[in-house]
């Protein structure tokens, strides 16, 4: 050491850096054969596992989720009457429909009418009920490769109806060609109908795609209640 400097080297200490260097080669060469003989695969696996595990927990919370107690709208309303700008921010959320309630719990979802909107034609509306021998007849008929929206009209009664939900299945001779699914949303009771809109499809093209289609269409909420199912029928046609 001089000048109070750090002496680095010498005939010990480079033997030494030289030693923990090789030592160090064959701690990494050590490393990279376990790898390669997939001795690391089982720590990989135990993570692989308890990922699959939380997910499947998670799964299971879903399935196990207890919705709470219905409330009658009603006696949701009365109970916060002395607070008046929360009686008035509810007025305006139900549409002053206090004096329409009662004290059914569930709600209910009546469907008016159901709908085709498409460029070919416009829109064709066709009203509920739809007598059980007409629902085995063409609800419409469109192009191949041409879009199309189906719309509805329905009114909430009684109370809240949470997370209405819409399942469309399609068959052709018996077999199931398409299913679509779409969230509708959360709808409190209001005198005017509501009006809605799903989400627009497009009719397959080609020889094999022309003919006459059987469909059945559900609604049902995050209760599981199922609020409407119909059966109807529609056929797609060649494009000219």
């Amino acid at each position: 050491m001089e000048n109070g400097g750090l002496e680095v080297g010498g005939p010990s200490s480079g033997r030494g850096s030289v030693s923990a260097m090789a030592a160090g080669d064959e701690k990494i060469n050590e490393m990279l054969i376990k790898e390669e003989k997939g001795v690391f695969d089982d720590d990989d696996d135990e993570v692989e596992e308890d990922e699959d595990d939380a997910h499947q927990e998670n799964n299971g919370a879903f399935e196990n989720f207890v919705p709470s107690p219905l409330v009658p709208l009603k006696q949701q309303i009365e109970k916060d009457k002395e607070d008046e700008s929360l009686r008035r921010w509810k007025e305006k959320l139900l549409g002053c429909l206090e004096s329409d309630l009662n004290e059914q719990m569930e709600p209910e979802v009546k469907f008016h009418s159901i709908g085709i909107m498409s460029a070919d034609f416009g829109e064709i509306s066709t009203p509920f009920p739809i007598a059980e021998e007409h629902s085995k007849n063409l609800l419409f008929t469109l192009k191949e490769g041409s879009e199309y929206r189906l719309k509805l009209s329905f009114s909430v009664l009684h109370n809240i109806v949470s997370g209405l939900a819409y399942t469309n299945t399609v068959w052709k001779g018996g077999i199931q060609v398409d299913q679509s699914r779409g969230m509708l949303g959360t709808f409190a009771p209001q005198r005017e109908p509501y009006v809605h809109t799903l989400e627009e499809e497009t009719t397959p093209s080609g020889l094999l795609a022309r003919g006459v289609y059987t469909a059945k269409l559900k609604f049902e909420d995050d209760d599981r209640r199922r609020h409407m199912e119909l059966d109807y029928s529609f056929e797609i046609r060649k494009s000219r």
